[in-house]
């Protein structure tokens, strides 16, 4: 039973490495994506995209039918 343990501990190890590199790419990644969304929030008019509302819904923290104009306008001011 100790070799589970072995694994489990070094799967552990391993995850935690891979976040902190994947980590650092992934900021930038973030930051890419925001840009490209607000630009077509800014280019486009409702309904937008399910692209655009699954990440108006993860900037709000409500669902994508409970989003209004106000919440989109405090987002791009963001």
């Amino acid at each position: 039973m100790v070799a589970r343990r072995i694994r489990r501990e070094q799967i552990q190890v391993d995850q935690a490495a891979s976040r902190l590199n994947n980590g650092i790419r992934k900021e930038g990644e973030r930051a890419r994506r925001a840009k490209r969304m607000k630009d077509l929030i800014k280019s486009g008019k409702p309904p937008y995209t399910p692209a655009v509302r699954s990440w108006l819904s993860t900037q709000t923290g409500k669902p994508s039918r409970l989003i209004t104009q106000e919440d989109v306008d405090a987002v791009m001011k963001k």
